[in-house]
């Protein structure tokens, strides 16, 4: 089969052939047909967040069709239409009892320590770990893997909050700042201000619902951000980036009892004190999701109700789609189709 494999941080992945893998005792084979691109990934490839090891197959938004089962592997069949959840916990700990997975303190991740899907073949370490999804278009489905869980968690964090009156505060309306929109819209009655610097992303966030659009390469864009909220300021402040920049401008238009939830990881910080933030305001952090959040999302893209802005690359061209991502060039989602 052909993958494109990480040898050495900082340079390109190389496409090789490799064996297809064979699916041990309670394994899944599943052939890919995509994979979406991610900026962790391109992090790891660039070596600002160091991969657990090297080789490794990147890739963790993946979308199949199962191949081939190991002795004893059940709850799933041969030619299922999946998509392949990304937390790989222990299956015994209290987050992995809770339906936490993504949260346990020894998860593995495809392509973030185990081979990914940057590949014709992936083995997944158990069948709980796939999501069947029907006949819905398997390239859209695999960028639900990541880019669509992801800012679904982080927007029901704040569900409680969002009411009628309140505003949400989208930060870059990338690939997860623009499911991060629909959500905003779908579930809550908050006005929803986006800020982003890409023209051609300003577009799309328009054209998903959002009430105010704001250029995010002003010069004032705190003045801009209270101009367009409520009198009190920003109830909920997602941010999609994860720079300086970004997390000092959600941080500073909360209102009180505010949420910043942090998902980018651009890797900035930001001071915490008492008098630099709006009173009993919260910053949290939100990662990944739970397997039953993959499946309402899968859910919602079945019935129709999300838009999915897909990028379609063969993978040959991976390190071409590292190279756009890098420079912002990316509309939507970047997806490989071995």
């Amino acid at each position: 089969m052909k993958a494109a494999v990480l040898h050495t941080i900082g340079e390109p992945l190389v496409i090789e052939e490799r064996d297809i893998p064979v699916p041990g005792p309670g394994e899944v084979l599943v052939r890919v047909v995509a994979a979406g691109v991610c900026h962790s990934d391109l992090h790891q490839q660039d070596g600002s967040v160091p991969p657990f090891r090297i080789p490794i197959v990147l890739g963790h938004e993946n979308a199949g069709i199962v191949e081939s089962l190991g002795s004893g592997a059940a709850g799933i069949e041969v030619g299922e239409r999946v998509v392949v959840y990304g937390g790989w916990g222990c299956g015994r700990c209290r987050f992995c009892l809770g339906g936490q997975e993504q949260l346990c303190s020894t998860a593995s991740w495809s392509g973030l320590g185990p081979d990914g899907g940057y590949a014709e073949y992936m083995v997944v370490p158990s069948a709980r770990h796939l999501v069947p999804v029907g006949d819905l278009n398997l390239v859209q489905a695999a960028a639900l893997a990541d880019a669509g869980v992801t800012p679904y968690r982080a927007v029901k964090k704040a569900l409680d909050l969002l009411v009628p009156g309140t505003t949400a505060l989208v930060l870059g309306a990338g690939g997860l700042g623009q499911f991060g929109i629909q959500y905003l819209k779908m579930l809550t009655e908050a006005r929803v201000i986006v800020v982003e610097t890409s023209a051609e992303r300003r577009d799309i966030a328009r054209s998903l619902g959002a009430d105010v659009v704001i250029d995010g390469s002003i010069s004032d864009l705190q003045e801009a951000v209270r101009a367009a909220a409520s009198e009190f300021g920003v109830t909920a402040a997602f941010d999609f980036v994860g720079s300086d920049t970004t997390m000092q401008l959600g941080l500073r238009s909360l209102e009180r009892q505010g949420l910043l939830v942090v998902v980018g990881l651009a890797g900035g910080s930001v001071p915490v004190s008492f008098f630099g933030m709006a009173s009993e305001a919260v910053v949290t952090t939100s990662n990944w999701g739970s397997r039953n959040d993959l499946a309402e999302v899968i859910a919602l893209a079945r019935a129709g109700a999300l838009t999915i802005s897909i990028e379609g690359y063969p993978l040959a061209e991976i390190n071409d789609v590292f190279e756009l991502l890098e420079k912002g060039k990316t509309k939507g989602r970047a997806v490989l189709i071995p």
